[in-house]
């Protein structure tokens, strides 16, 4: 589940444009010969099939149903938190919305990477790099123990076959090219995320998870309504103000940054939140960056299990933002209404 941070805004050390033009090998893949460019920002729109994952024990069927929602290019998020070990149980990640955990929670490895072995087997098996990655995987992190992290690295090294990785390169330099993999991998800017997953990983090394860029401080007014109008005016540039680098290259925005207050407090959608939004995905894009917003929902009753202040209120309302978020070109857009988005893309391609 996301939480809107409307005193936070991203930042990234990086000087260039993200190159995605890397080689590949089907058995130990190399970066001896070019393929084709993927995934570069702007390229594709991904149904982003948010919170897919069992909620204490209801729900148990979304990770199937966004895969058989029929979006062209699907990404998945998973939220994590850590069960310690025990005398009798070794520690392990497990996907939940709300903490702590219970002890019946699937594990991430369990839920979504057993899930998806086939297709990941299969993708391998008749290899289409230029069509890679075939899914993308999200991880939020609820809770950030060292050794959370380090085993969900663990569990990416025992998979790291399927994965789109990229040579490490230090902040400040251009990205490296990815070399794709079926399986593409993202986190977001927790604590300590970064030790592991870039700080860790040896100059040169494969980096096999994705983060977003770090949060930096904006001083806006302070009553709530004010704030709300600040940070949906905030210019691009300030919202964005360095390029990719070679592990951050992603942003990540709640709705709230294109019309002020969220969805509950959306208005008529006109030109000139199409031109916001248009505005904050051009720069995104050319800094190298992919970019989410959350979460596009629209619908009259309570939803299952979905967060109210996520909620346009209607049908009508939703599908007109998830349509200019595809004009736009918004490289992630995040719904719990998997199914009724895939349909909306099919009819407004």
């Amino acid at each position: 589940m996301d939480r809107p941070r409307h005193l936070i805004f991203p930042s990234c050390l990086g000087a260039a444009l993200m190159l995605v033009v890397t080689g590949w090998a089907l058995a130990g893949r190399t970066h001896a010969q070019p393929a084709p460019a993927v995934m570069v920002p702007g390229s594709r729109v991904h149904l982003h099939a948010h919170n897919c994952y069992p909620e204490r024990g209801q729900w148990t069927d979304r990770l199937a149903r966004a895969r058989r929602a029929g979006a062209p290019f699907l990404a998945i998020e998973q939220d994590l938190a850590w069960v310690a070990p025990t005398a009798t149980s070794p520690g392990r990640s497990v996907v939940l919305h709300d903490r702590p955990p219970v002890g019946d929670e699937p594990t991430l490895e369990a839920h979504f990477f057993d899930a998806v072995r086939a297709q990941m087997e299969q993708a391998l098996s008749v290899p289409r790099p230029e069509t890679w990655p075939v899914l993308v995987l999200h991880l939020d992190f609820k809770t950030n123990e060292p050794e959370h992290h380090r085993a969900v690295w663990a569990l990416l090294e025992r998979h790291r076959r399927w994965l789109t990785t990229a040579p490490k390169r230090p902040h400040g330099q251009p990205p490296s090219g990815l070399v794709p993999g079926p399986l593409l991998v993202l986190t977001e800017n927790g604590t300590d995320q970064e030790r592991t997953f870039f700080d860790a990983v040896p100059e040169g090394a494969p980096l096999l998870v994705f983060g977003t860029v770090p949060g930096a401080a904006v001083t806006l007014p302070g009553e709530p309504e004010a704030r709300a109008r600040a940070y949906a005016a905030l210019a691009p540039e300030r919202a964005m103000p360095e390029a990719a680098s070679s592990y951050r290259r992603w942003v990540n925005f709640p709705w709230a940054i294109v019309e002020a207050g969220g969805q509950v407090q959306a208005g008529a959608w006109d030109a000139a939140d199409a031109q916001r939004l248009t505005a904050l995905v051009s720069r995104a894009h050319a800094l190298g960056l992919w970019m989410r917003v959350y979460t596009l929902n629209g619908h009259a009753g309570p939803g299952d299990g979905w967060t109210p202040s996520y909620n346009f209120g209607s049908p009508d309302a939703v599908a007109l933002r998830w349509q200019a978020a595809r004009r736009a070109g918004v490289d992630f857009i995040a719904t719990d209404q998997y199914e009724a988005f895939a349909a909306d893309a099919r009819r407004h391609p």
